[in-house]
């Protein structure tokens, strides 16, 4: 079902893909259907976290298979920048995984209301669109060496330089090798240097052998496993101690290449998602480094496994809502702390009138000295 590991490409561990429905359905209706099986709407508490901010001001790269701005969900929102591939593009050959990773990322729907088609996690952000592999359906993948020479890292370094704030990856296995490369872990550096914010999908083989995925499992990197609707872990889904957290990969509802939609499973969309919440973070505290982006995710999960973390949840179930409030707290206090909660309602802890008299004392001279201790109300960080 999943396509072979292919050693010598940049692959994509995603999509397992099926029509939503058939020819027949008008466009209109299509749309609603594709609306009413987001079940990671909810999931990810996105109503919530809209309240806050829908992605406004951020573009996210999608280092992909290049993504089809044509698409009703998408039209307005994407960017072009260049083919890395060095392959053809025709038509049916390329777009499919990049435009259905774009829609989850930045979909804002179309019809009445933006009631019908694909909503993203962060439906107000921008794509950049830089093509760095070819589809694993694409003949030209048994020909050539599909991710160009270090396409991803180049694209890494593209993106960076025209001003993305995001960078989602949904594919794997390095430029020709399960153990990376130099060129794209300097890259990786090269856009924490700068600011930029990198996640990606930690790889399918989860159910076989489980290899370490890469851009995943270059350090710093936001790597993203998939649950399922009842949010157990995908078998697919790799368990590997680089895992930052999961999101829902089972049963995803993607804009397709050809203008309609498709239903899939797979890490990648998980990945996408994730960094459609770092982009919400990112449009609410632009100021956050990618270290408290991250951070800001992991700590803002719920369903955490026993003791914090493990190679399958990894530190838990990515909620948008939660990590904005996460984000908010490392950001830092931008009005003095409240007293602690014993507090609250009641008297606070240094009585103003033994202050005063305090001050009054000194000011007369009197031997005795006062030492006003004032308790700590630091927040926690």
């Amino acid at each position: 079902m999943r396509p072979p590991r292919l050693p010598a490409a940049l692959l994509l561990p995603s999509l397992l893909l099926f029509a939503l429905a058939p020819p027949a359905v008008a466009d209109d209706e299509l749309g609603e259907i594709a609306r009413s099986k987001q079940w990671q709407l909810d999931t990810l508490r996105l109503p919530d976290a809209w309240r806050v901010t829908e992605g406004e001001g951020v573009l996210v790269a999608v280092l992909d298979t290049g993504v089809r701005g044509d698409h009703q969900d998408l039209r307005g929102s994407v960017m072009y920048g260049p083919d890395l591939t060095g392959a053809a593009r025709t038509r049916g050959s390329w777009g499919d995984h990049g435009t259905a990773m774009a829609s989850l990322i930045a979909g804002h729907g179309h019809g009445k209301h933006g009631g019908g088609g694909v909503l993203g996690v962060a439906p107000a952000a921008r794509v950049l669109s830089v093509r760095v592999t070819l589809e694993n359906s694409d003949p030209q993948r048994t020909k050539r060496r599909p991710g160009g020479h270090d396409a991803l890292a180049r694209g890494i370094r593209y993106a960076v330089d025209r001003g993305a704030q995001v960078i989602s990856m949904s594919l794997g296995g390095g430029s020709g090798s399960w153990e990376g490369s130099a060129a794209e872990e300097e890259a990786v550096q090269y856009a924490f240097a700068r600011g930029a914010v990198l996640v990606a999908s930690s790889g399918n083989d989860g159910d076989t052998t489980n290899r370490k995925n890469f851009p995943a499992a270059y350090p710093g990197v936001i790597a993203v496993g998939a649950v399922d609707r009842n949010l157990r872990p995908a078998r697919f889904s790799n368990r590997q101690d680089y895992l930052s957290v999961v999101a829902p990969g089972v049963d995803i509802v993607t804009a397709s290449g050809d203008g309609t939609y498709v239903v899939g499973d797979g890490t990648s969309s998980a990945a996408a998602m994730v960094a459609g919440i770092a982009a919400l973070i990112r449009s609410a505290y632009p100021h956050l480094s990618p270290y408290h982006v991250r951070r800001a995710i992991e700590l803002g999960t719920r369903k955490r496994p026993r003791g914090g973390y493990n190679t399958a949840y990894g530190h838990g179930v990515a909620d948008a809502a939660l990590a904005l409030r996460e984000a908010e707290r490392l950001a830092g206090p931008t009005r003095p702390p409240p007293l602690p909660a014993e507090h609250f309602g009641g008297d606070p802890p240094v009585s103003r009138a033994l202050v005063i008299a305090g001050l009054v004392a000194l000011a007369l001279g009197l031997s005795a000295r006062i030492l006003l201790r004032h308790r700590d109300g630091r927040p926690r960080y």
